[in-house]
């Protein structure tokens, strides 16, 4: 296996140059599938991992997350990007604590968002800053080599805000965001003028629809691409219907169900 400071330091680099998927598991037996595939890195996903747990999306504990990401982190040998939510705290000291506490999990990277748990809106544009601050300075007392990621949360309520999205993404690059993210951002003149605003800090795209591919949105100068909990959703649509199927005394939901070989092989070794 290799070490943290490997995994960190390879993570770092997939940022430099080009475009890279990075997928979304919800529990070490997806996160060891999806590196069998080729993956170079993977983050976790808020939805995805409540979901498995039987609980909602921001229904998770700051226990339960840093549960996931050690346990994710441990299993895979490619560096992890921990989706913290918002960082488990309103105010900036905890969110320090809290960042602190990740760390000490394995990651390679983790994302700190502008969103109010308790009120479902956002921190104003100062509080957001303070506490990205406070998430930067505790990765830098840490002395590890830990990705900051910087998101903000206002898109996915009105797709068309686009200049106050962009406007705190270029302030958070000022507090030392190491990559940039706006879930919600999908039309392709809103994408390069992101890319274009916080260069030469890398942007990450959430991909939530099936319309674009990989290369147009590299061509946009895109650096990385996540799905958040997406490949959790297309995983629970077949049991979903195959359940269903069941209650009405039908087992044709099995049809093209992985062979069971194929997920030994891949999870046996």
């Amino acid at each position: 296996m290799k070490s943290i400071a490997e995994k960190r330091k390879a993570f770092r680099k997939l940022h430099e140059t080009g475009c890279f998927v990075i997928p979304n598991p919800w529990d070490v037996g997806s996160a060891r599938v999806l590196e069998h595939l080729g993956f170079a890195a993977l983050a976790t996903t808020s939805s995805g991992h409540a979901w498995s747990l039987g609980k909602a999306d921001y229904g998770v504990t700051l226990e339960d997350a840093l549960r996931y990401f050690k346990s994710v982190s441990a299993a895979v040998d490619v560096p992890v990007n921990a989706d913290f939510e918002a960082g488990f705290a309103a105010d900036a000291e905890e969110v320090a604590t809290n960042v602190t506490r990740a760390i000490a999990t394995g990651i390679a990277g983790v994302s700190i968002e502008d969103r109010d748990v308790a009120t479902g809106g956002l921190y104003d544009k100062a509080t957001s800053l303070a506490r990205l601050r406070a998430a930067r300075q505790a990765i830098d007392r840490s002395g590890e080599d830990v990705m900051l990621i910087a998101r903000t949360e206002g898109l996915l309520d009105d797709a068309s805000q686009i200049a106050p999205a962009i406007d705190k993404l270029v302030a958070f690059a000022a507090e030392g965001a190491d990559c940039l993210y706006a879930p919600g951002v999908w039309k392709t003149e809103d994408i390069a003028a992101m890319v274009k605003a916080v260069a030469p800090r890398p942007v990450n795209v959430l991909v939530m629809k099936p319309d674009r591919t990989v290369k147009e949105l590299a061509d946009l100068g895109v650096r990385r691409l996540s799905v958040g909990g997406s490949l959790a959703r297309v995983g629970w649509a077949p049991v979903l219907k195959a359940a269903e199927g069941m209650m009405n005394g039908s087992f044709a939901g099995f049809e093209g169900a992985a062979p069971g070989s194929r997920m030994n092989k891949m999870l046996g070794g």
